[in-house]
């Protein structure tokens, strides 16, 4: 596998010049070994770096954040400098991880310049090891690899195609889309592209281009034949507040734990019960003695102006 260690730093604990970073060509080392890959999306600090200490081998930021965090309708509203600002975070917290940026909507539907001067932005300004960009666009694939920027592209269906597919529906399910989005995967391989996100198309499909392509395959409803898999960290845990996809399974229900927290908090702000005594600064001994004497020496004068 190829792999690189992060230098020692003064924030660094003594353990991170042990950790084995996760690269593109490791990667595909597991796909040819037959290791599954783990993949989860995270779009700020806290939440990177407990995907990023769990283990998961590739951490996305994906566009999904217009929906799940900035509470958007689809993914087309988040701006380029908004991917920029939740990159930022989630590099600032992943060390083992493979770290890929979402190029959102608008980033890279102009000239192959265009998408290639955002695909610089995302490197250079937020740490983004790897970019990713919906469709079958090879020419932009061979020139941002040709700039030695990793590129994962994603197939099937593309939340950025919407409208043009008039809504979130599962694609590939004929005999000629089928054939097509198999052309599509070898092109994006062969025009360099490092990794394939496969998401909603039929199982069948899949697999058989998992096993036609050299690169790893990762999927989001596209069923268990894939090289890895993706979930988005807030269907997860049941923060999305949308119905839950057939393939979104939910391993925890992190909306519960945190209406019960914040009911008891509020309960205990009313009650008077938080904070305590114990949950409280206090003056040292020496001042509160002084405190004391000034307010005894106060008293009578007190007693003499109600008088």
């Amino acid at each position: 596998m190829s792999i690189t260690n992060f230098p020692g730093s003064a924030s660094s604990s003594p353990l991170d010049s042990n950790i084995t970073k996760v690269t593109m060509p490791a990667l595909a080392e597991m796909k040819r070994q037959g290791k599954p890959i783990s993949a989860l999306t995270a779009y700020d600090y806290a939440t990177a770096r407990l995907v990023d200490e769990s283990g998961i081998d590739m951490v996305l930021v994906g566009d999904s954040l217009a929906m799940v965090v900035m509470g958007q309708e689809n993914t087309l509203a988040v701006t380029v400098d908004e991917m920029l600002h939740h990159t930022r975070a989630v590099r600032r917290a992943v060390r083992r991880a493979l770290v890929v940026a979402d190029m959102p909507f608008g980033s890279y539907h102009g000239s192959v310049a265009e998408g290639l001067a955002n695909a610089v932005r995302f490197v250079k300004e937020a740490g983004a090891e790897a970019v990713k960009i919906e469709g079958a666009r090879a020419s932009l694939v061979q020139a941002l690899t040709d700039a030695e920027i990793p590129v994962v592209g994603h197939l099937g269906l593309t939340p950025q195609s919407v409208h043009r597919m008039g809504g979130y529906r599962v694609q590939a399910k004929t005999t000629d889309a089928a054939q097509q989005i198999k052309t599509d995967a070898k092109a994006l391989q062969d025009a360099g592209a490092g990794l394939l996100v496969l998401e909603g198309i039929p199982r069948e499909v899949a697999a058989e281009i998992t096993a036609e392509l050299t690169i790893p395959t990762i999927g989001i409803g596209a069923g268990p034949d894939c090289d890895g898999q993706i979930l988005v960290f807030h269907d997860m845990v049941n923060l999305s507040f949308a119905p839950k996809a057939k393939f979104a399974r939910r391993y925890a229900d992190a909306a519960e734990l945190f209406r019960t927290a914040i009911d008891h908090y509020r309960e205990d702000v009313e009650h008077r019960a938080f904070p305590s005594d114990e949950e409280s600064y206090h003056l040292p001994s020496a001042v509160k003695k002084e405190l004391q004497a000034e307010r005894e020496e106060l008293e009578p004068l007190k007693r003499l102006r109600k008088a």
